[in-house]
């Protein structure tokens, strides 16, 4: 092409919205031509570089809006570490059919046992598969929906959550809440049953979860809702974080040999903890 067409193509595909073929048609067109490859090989190489790179950026804008506190990946994810939860149903979770059955997922455990960390790692998948996912804690939610009533934005930021086909909400009851608190998280509850999926995570049994919500017929009204079409998941090992410092520990504290020990003997230190 003479230089005049090269300005118009790229003004085209600017206009018609296609960066990726834009930036790369030059390096393509050269490549093909090298090749000998047909126009339609050379289309759909452009075609299909730029719907991959549409699909990053949906990806990323999906994981962005999500909020995560700490991007976690099944890929970097040692299931081990979650001897109670089966290899076979992560990858299951995996495929969303439970987002696309509106089921819910409730992982209950002590601290550190990695709640937040396979909530986080069923979020990632979800917003890879192409659907809409809000994180947040329950306390942060409540105040969100209390300063949304405050200021009469209640009706709109309620439905705000109904858009996203996830919503998780992690660490439910670690603050007991105010019966204001209580009823408003109770409505998003409800708002969501049979509608869209919820991931909840709690370090307390569900016997004791009148203790946040203070309300006993309230609670029981929200674990009714949560419960029914519910995989319920207890994490009741010890701490990884706790046991894996343990182990940080002792391997500090392990004999080492000395570098400049004497030839014909050996000296060990112990290294400080």
């Amino acid at each position: 092409m003479n230089p005049g067409q090269d300005v118009l193509l790229e003004d085209t595909l600017r206009k018609l919205r296609l960066p990726s073929i834009a930036r790369e048609y030059p390096e393509h067109a050269r490549q093909a031509r090298e090749a000998g490859e047909s126009y339609e090989a050379f289309l759909l190489a452009l075609a299909s570089r730029e719907l991959d790179q549409r699909q990053t950026n949906q990806v990323q804008r999906r994981l962005n809006e999500a909020r995560f506190p700490i991007l976690k990946t099944l890929e970097k994810t040692d299931l081990k570490k979650w001897p109670g939860l089966d290899a076979v149903q992560v990858h299951e979770y995996m495929d969303c059919h439970y987002i696309t059955n509106r089921e819910n997922i409730v992982i209950l455990g002590k601290h550190g046992t990695g709640k937040t960390h396979a909530a986080t790692v069923l979020g990632v998948e979800a917003c890879r598969r192409g659907y809409r996912v809000l994180f947040t804690t329950a306390a942060h939610l409540v105040n969100l929906l209390i300063e949304a009533r405050e200021e009469r934005q209640l009706k709109r930021y309620l439905a705000k959550l109904s858009r996203f086909e996830l919503l998780i909400i992690d660490e439910a009851g670690y603050i007991p809440f105010s019966a204001e608190g209580a009823q408003l998280l109770f409505q998003v509850f409800s708002d969501r049953y049979e509608k869209a999926s919820l991931i909840v995570t709690s370090n307390l049994p569900f016997a004791q979860w009148t203790s946040t919500f203070g309300d006993a017929a309230l609670t029981a009204a929200l674990l009714d809702r949560l419960t029914h079409h519910c995989s319920i998941h207890e994490f009741d090992w010890e701490s990884i974080r706790f046991t894996d410092s343990l182990k940080n520990n002792k391997l500090k504290k392990k004999p080492v040999n000395r570098p400049d020990a004497a030839a014909g003997g050996s000296a060990s230190v112990e290294k400080s903890s």
